[in-house]
């Protein structure tokens, strides 16, 4: 029996403000889309902290036996300055900054993207869709919604109607925004904008001649609006009804309500069961914002090249620290708050490897299958992390005692409980033992400088060929090796 069946899972609904019971619409199978990054500047450590929320859902889900299709975006045009719909697009923006062409912007910072997610071990998504990829679906979806006489062009560019879509829907059904507040509360339009309504979004924006992305269509050259991509995107690849939508919180409104307003007007129906939010990151207690100063890059804390720390700190350590706060809180960054992060992440590393020197005896005087359905409760009240960790440190305390033979657990219990801490670990929370990696890391250059010694030896004796062998041979296995006044030195 798969393990879903067994732990219930209750996740808090943005949509309905409450947890609800989690009920796939396909039993055994989860549709996720996460709202990626807009590849336009490094990503920033807020953005890390919400696709970490999501990572550990999507590891939760894969733990429970449910076969997960997560299909996380890369924004790589439409996304205006401001996130308004009158400017300039931030990638062609940072292309004309920078003298490049936008896709050289897109490559650079979405290679950027995938190194640090994978420095902090993520699972890649099982589909990582482009907004530029997915044009023409675009466009059809904007046709779509013409056709219902919610969407209308004015001078090449296309509007979503907002004020007529909430004379038969509710606009604000998501952020709990009310249509007639938010008209009372913006001013009248100038005369020189093609909307209706203040409220109203682009759909498709003609390009100006000097604009640098642009797509033929039915109106004219020009791009697609920021909110329609993932419309486009989680609809083909998920259907026109899915499970879970997730993204920042800063994504509820517009871009969310949107989305919501755009596949109601297109297809008739929600789209998404289960709307996810997780919560913003500060430092030192602010805002982070590159303009004070108050910010910092998740390079920048592995690397310690950095003014806000007091040293380099490891990707498992920042990411333990990070799953201490429950996704949907908050979360404050400070040198204080990861030091004590890494002291209990060495702490619950220490315990972790102690386990296979505990000899099992007899009988068990510690419940295991009470702490292991307290372990599970915890991530099936809304994935909840700090009760998860709190209960690992329990663990710990079981582990000490167990060393010191003030406890006992017999062979089969002591195999049950190894193998939870082991999931619960490394494969839910997604940490890695960075103590076996510093071994594994110094086994490999301790056998890599007697190589270096034999092939000295060689070109020593004249023996070039087996000189040169094992220097190609090292470089097969992508270990190059340079030779300099000082010696040889290798790298990986």
């Amino acid at each position: 029996m798969p393990l879903y069946t067994s732990q219930p899972l209750k996740i808090y609904n943005s949509l309905s403000g409450e947890k609800e019971n989690f009920n796939p619409i396909h039993e055994g199978n989860v549709g996720m889309y996460v709202c990626g990054p807009t590849v336009y500047s490094n990503v920033h450590l807020g953005n890390v902290r919400t696709f970490m929320s999501f990572d550990v859902i999507f590891r939760y889900f894969l733990h429970l036996d449910y076969k997960v299709r997560y299909v996380r975006n890369i924004t790589d045009v439409g996304h205006i300055v401001d996130d308004v719909d009158e400017g300039e697009d931030k990638i062609a923006k940072k292309a004309r900054l920078e003298q490049l062409e936008p896709m050289e912007v897109v490559q650079r910072y979405t290679v950027d993207f995938h190194d640090i997610l994978k420095s902090f071990n993520f699972l890649p998504p099982s589909i990582e869709p482009t907004a530029t990829g997915h044009i023409i679906e675009q466009i059809e979806i904007i046709k779509k919604i013409m056709d219902t006489g919610i969407g209308y062009e004015a001078n090449g560019s296309v509007y979503f109607d907002v004020v007529k879509y909430n004379e038969t829907n509710n606009y604000g059904v998501l952020s709990g925004r009310n249509i007639e507040d938010m008209l009372a509360n913006t001013r009248d339009l100038d005369g020189q904008s093609d909307k209706r309504n203040p409220q109203d979004f682009a759909l498709w924006k003609k390009a100006e001649p000097q604009h640098i992305m642009r797509w033929p269509s039915p109106w004219s050259d020009g791009f697609p609006g920021w909110h329609l991509e993932c419309t486009a995107m989680s609809t083909k690849y998920l259907g026109n009804h899915f499970d879970i939508h997730g993204g920042g919180m800063d994504l509820k409104f517009p871009h969310h309500e949107c989305e919501i307003a755009q596949n109601e007007a297109c297809t008739g129906q929600s789209p998404v069961n289960y709307w996810m939010h997780a919560n913003m990151l500060t430092l030192n207690g602010k805002k982070m914002a590159k303009s004070t100063g108050n910010n910092i890059l998740p390079g920048e804390i592995l690397s310690g090249d950095n003014t806000i720390l007091s040293k380099a700190f490891s990707a498992s350590v920042t990411r333990f620290f990070m799953l201490q706060a429950h996704y949907r809180s908050i979360l404050d960054f400070s040198d204080d708050a990861i030091v004590a992060a890494e002291k209990g992440y060495k702490r619950l590393m220490e315990a972790v490897d102690a386990l296979p020197t505990i000899q099992a005896s007899n009988t068990s005087s510690i419940d295991i299958a009470s702490w292991k359905q307290l372990s599970y409760d915890a991530m099936n009240d809304d994935f909840n992390t700090p009760i998860l960790i709190a209960q690992l440190f329990e663990a710990v305390r079981y582990i000490n005692l167990l060393k010191e033979g003030k406890e006992t657990l017999t062979s089969e219990d002591l195999k049950t409980f190894a193998a939870a801490i082991n999931a619960f670990v490394f494969d839910v929370l997604g940490l890695s033992d960075e103590k076996a990696t510093d071994s594994n890391n110094d086994k490999l250059e301790g056998v890599v400088n007697m190589l270096i010694g034999m092939r000295n030896q060689a070109r020593a004796d004249k023996n070039f060929a087996l000189s040169d062998q094992i220097r190609d041979q090292l470089i097969a296995l992508g270990i190059q090796l340079k030779d300099g006044k000082e010696g040889t030195s290798f790298s990986i």
